[in-house]
């Protein structure tokens, strides 16, 4: 994998360890052990989260330069001209490599006899299917530019892939045209099979092979087309327009981001030299741009939506989501966690009960009140049908609703919409800061008192995202946590006074504070001679205070174990620095999400889960939450997680100051820490 530049000083850069983490989900494209299709729809999640790195990180370094400034406080020691120079050519070894796999792949599917063909290897009967389905459904929605001297080019989408055409004309001049890859027509088009053999060709190429019928107009002497992506700063823009709702003005925005700076432009690498000048004096390409000489086809996001062909055998083992013992989803769930607290761990456990819950108190007629918070919604939301369900059914709900949870704004737009027009309370949150936080708190009347029911949670209320995103969300009625609940949904209503919390820890009045607290108890533990321990799971860690206080408690001797997904700015063990820190990523089948603080308390350990990492947009300007476990049997469950996703010798890698990604092999009996989670829970059933 691209080993990045190392700078001599205390961190990682954020942005050149994000490209690292990149790289371990490249690893995973790679890795001959994971199944072929699966594979190809790791290298989609590659592509995909470049294309949102580039449309926020790469944006913002580009804005500090734009800006003048040269950001060096920011960026962890370089400055912004020279990391957007190292940004691009680390991208640009990771794109070759990424080529390289997908070469690869190609390979091993035509030893399954899958293949995928381009527009110089069709034969006649294909030819005829191919034609019949441009005519029918691809020619309808095809919008093909016109490219000429007197008329302005069209601000191209964000990160659409187009076709850029040149046919040389009779005369010798040449014309140029862009066709855009309709994204309404599945990229994979399945032809018909033969014998025992599959074919799939891309659109791309069923474009290139139709280029005849197209531009049958043009009297031309050849043609030609090649593939160009270009991506957009991913920033929204706000109007101060009064006369508009804070709805209209983000859905404004999120429109308006299909026209924001171009940010990177990629080509295939083959485009004749006068088509790229072209198209880049055309589209006001410019040096601080990142221009990525790439290869044939672009846009390999879409590879995560690979067909299957029905081929079960070439993907991942579906799992069975499993049930909560003692937690029905056929008898009141409310009467359950009255007696005691539940946890329920996606996606190894079924997400069901939190539909459940919220379809209970929508149905309820004891149910007075119900809050809960929303960051990204699914497509089609049983979530936000629940919600409205209590709604009509007459409950007073309030809705704290994100809609500026990046890149899902419109599913979160849309479903605002309705819930305002069923007369549901939303709160747009808190000016300045976004709301990240996920829990829900419910008034049962009972007697002639309120009793609150509730959950919280380190992940989305999102029914797809559960389906792949590891996550902890806790059942409880335990007054203490679920008053502190309350307490947060009354700041968003007064934000102007700052409540205090006995049980919860909170951004981004307190979150700082109170973690620092806890890591300054296990240095005193070490002081008196006694372990100090602190065990932490967290996607991500970039915050430089958080590193120096983890640092300083590495110094003192304290024991510290870290599970980290993504970006990791801090630099395990360094001698006199942070010797006593390991760090691990795991990447595999699922998406690591959950949020977990461990502390060793001499061996009586305190533990929170959270939704907040530990970087400084989690810490002082956004709302999160983190739930201390008081359940002792839930407290044990998760330190058990935690010792199965640190034994991972299969599919963790060590982070540290060599940013090699290399995978934690040791001898012991081989752990692949989420094949044994699911292991771990199917025993809990059958004790």
């Amino acid at each position: 994998m691209t080993k990045p530049e190392i700078h001599e000083n205390s961190y990682i850069n954020r942005e050149i360890s994000w490209l690292q983490f990149n790289a371990r989900v490249l690893q995973e494209a790679s890795d001959e052990c994971v199944p072929l299709i699966e594979r190809l729809r790791f290298l989609g999640i590659f592509s995909n989260n470049l294309d949102e790195f580039f449309k926020v990180r790469y944006a913002t370094v580009k804005r500090i330069v734009d800006a003048g400034k040269a950001g060096k406080s920011e960026l962890g020691g370089i400055k912004a001209n020279e990391l957007l120079e190292i940004i691009t050519q680390i991208v640009i070894k990771q794109q070759s490599e990424s080529l390289e796999v997908l070469d690869c792949i190609h390979k091993r599917l035509e030893d399954e006899k899958i293949y995928v063909i381009d527009e110089n290897q069709i034969d006649d009967f294909q030819h005829n299917f191919i034609k019949k389905y441009f005519i029918r459904k691809v020619s309808p929605a095809l919008v093909t530019i016109i490219l000429n001297d007197l008329v302005v080019l069209p601000n191209l989408k964000d990160s659409a892939a187009y076709l850029a055409v040149k046919m040389v004309m009779n005369d010798d001049k040449n014309q140029y045209a862009l066709i855009e890859i309709p994204k309404s027509i599945n990229r994979f088009i399945e032809l018909p099979k033969q014998g025992d053999k599959s074919y799939i060709i891309m659109i791309d190429d069923l474009l290139r092979h139709c280029l005849g019928y197209i531009f049958n107009i043009f009297d031309y002497k050849s043609v030609s087309a090649h593939m160009i992506k270009i991506t957009r700063d991913g920033e929204l823009d706000f109007e101060s327009d009064l006369s508009k709702s804070f709805i209209e003005k983000i859905s404004d925005s999120v429109k308006h981001r299909q026209i924001g700076d171009p940010v990177r432009f990629v080509y295939d690498k083959t485009i004749d030299q006068d088509t790229l000048e072209y198209l880049m004096s055309k589209m006001g390409i410019d040096s601080t741009d990142s221009i990525i000489p790439g290869g044939r086809y672009h846009n390999r996001r879409d590879y995560m939506n690979f067909p299957s062909l029905g081929r079960t055998d070439l993907l991942y083992n579906k799992i069975e989501a499993l049930p909560i013992k003692g937690l029905s989803l056929e008898t009141s769930i409310f009467k359950a966690i009255e007696h005691k607290d539940y946890l329920l761990h996606a996606p190894y456990q079924t997400f069901s009960y939190i539909v459940k819950f919220l379809r209970e108190a929508a149905l309820d007629p004891q149910v007075k009140t119900l809050k809960i918070t929303i960051y990204r919604l699914a497509q089609i939301s049983h979530i936000a049908s629940s919600l409205i369900n209590a709604a009509i059914n007459g409950k007073s709900v309030t809705v704290s609703i994100e809609l500026q949870a990046r890149f899902d704004e419109q599913a979160n737009i849309d479903y605002a919409q309705q819930m305002e027009e069923e007369g549901i309370n939303l709160v747009f949150g808190v000016k300045g800061l976004k709301v990240h936080s996920k829990m829900c708190v419910i008034e049962r009347e009972e007697g002639k008192k309120l009793k609150r029911y509730g959950f919280i949670s380190t992940g989305n209320f999102n029914e797809s995202t559960a389906k792949i995103y590891t996550d902890y969300t806790l059942f409880t009625a335990d007054q203490r946590i679920l008053k502190d609940v309350n307490k947060i949904f009354s700041f968003f209503e007064t934000n102007y006074k700052i409540f205090r919390y006995k049980h919860l820890i909170t951004s981004p009045h307190y979150t700082k504070k109170a973690i620092f607290k806890l890591i300054d108890a296990e240095i005193q533990n070490v002081k008196n001679g006694k372990e100090g321990l602190i065990r932490l799971k967290m996607n991500s860690i970039s915050s430089y205070n958080m590193v120096d206080k983890l640092y300083e408690a590495s110094n003192a001797g304290v024991k510290i174990q870290m599970i980290v997904r993504g970006i990791c700015c801090l630099i395990p063990g360094i001698k006199d620095m942070s010797e006593n820190i390991e760090v691990i990523s795991v990447i595999d089948k699922f998406l690591e999400h959950s949020r977990v603080y461990i502390f060793g308390n001499n061996g009586d350990p305190k533990v929170y889960i959270s939704s907040a990492d530990w970087m400084t947009r989690n810490i002082e300007n956004r709302v999160e939450v983190s739930c201390p476990i008081y359940d002792e049997a839930i407290k044990q469950e998760i330190i058990e997680n935690f010792n199965i996703s640190w034994n991972d010798n299969v599919k963790a890698r060590l982070l540290n100051a060599s940013q090699e990604n290399e995978y934690k092999v040791n001898n012991e009996e081989k752990v692949r820490s989420q094949f044994d989670m699911y292991s771990y829970y199917l025993k809990k059933l059958q004790h």
